[in-house]
């Protein structure tokens, strides 16, 4: 499978800020008494009840019908969501070039199995920063964030998938040939194999992304960040279940036709592997 779509991780992250109910401007409360009859007789009639951003869905709540509220919800709703947009496009689009370009080296044969390994490619955080919001000091500080938290936790989640011994070569196993012809072997399944996902997961993510931005009165960042991270393990989870290492090359010595051996021998996994 390819590296998850653009849209369909916008979607996932917009979803999740949506469903912390915000309300814009916040901590807003309608006054009491004497103010509350100031505060009615300060507006004209048109302004009183005006229609907020709607959304797909909406990323904040107005806190009332005021125009003035609801011209704030619709900056913040167009703020944030092209901040989401666009940082997860350009995870998804680093994503997508660090697949294109991942090779799986180190890996051992043994007759017809096949273990070890490790997947290496391109850093994700360069990748994310090229593309990544960066119109504003503000955009940049998140988008830095986003980048070296999931570019730190995709490098030790990757180096965890490992080939357990799979048997994926029966013909190996009495080699009688001195080299060992190249041959096809099933796809192998990335859900299948052992890996440690702890890096990526939201929970995870989220704490490193607050933690490394380091300014607790930054508004909405915590549900910003969580935002971006519930929708990371949701792409990785759909992602894994469909990802296949489809295209190993052997590199490994044999017996003759008189006696044959067991192949041994080291494998690789060029780039494109890894669909």
């Amino acid at each position: 499978m390819p590296a998850p779509q653009a849209t369909i991780k916008q979607q996932l992250a917009r979803a999740k800020f949506a469903s912390f109910g915000l309300k814009a401007p916040q901590n807003w409360t309608d006054p009491q008494g004497s103010a509350a009859d100031h505060y009615g007789r300060a507006f004209k009639p048109e302004e009183k009840t005006s229609t907020p951003a709607i959304g797909t869905p909406p990323l904040f709540q107005p806190a009332s019908l005021n125009k003035y509220h609801t011209d704030t919800q619709k900056m913040m709703h167009s703020k944030f969501g092209a901040f989401i947009d666009g940082i997860c496009s350009a995870i998804c689009s680093a994503w997508s070039t660090w697949q294109s370009a991942v090779t799986m080296t180190g890996l051992v044969v043994a007759g017809p199995t096949v273990s070890v390994g490790q997947l290496v490619g391109p850093p994700l955080t360069p990748l994310i920063l090229k593309d990544a919001p960066k119109g504003s000091p503000a955009e940049l500080k998140f988008s830095n964030v986003v980048a070296q938290v999931i570019g730190t936790a995709w490098l030790s989640f990757t180096a965890s998938i490992k080939i357990p011994g799979l048997p994926l070569f029966p013909a190996y196993s009495a080699l009688p040939t001195p080299v060992a012809p190249p041959m096809p072997h099933p796809p192998i399944p990335i859900a299948s194999l052992p890996q440690l996902p702890v890096p990526i997961l939201c929970q995870t993510l989220k704490m490193q992304m607050i933690a490394q931005h380091a300014d607790p009165q930054a508004q909405y960042h915590k549900e910003l960040y969580e935002a971006i991270a519930h929708a990371f393990e949701q792409s990785y989870n759909q992602w894994k279940a469909t990802s296949m290492i489809t295209n190993l090359l052997v590199v490994a010595t044999g017996g003759t036709p008189v006696s044959p051996l067991p192949a041994v021998g080291t494998a690789t996994m060029p780039p494109g592997g890894l669909t």
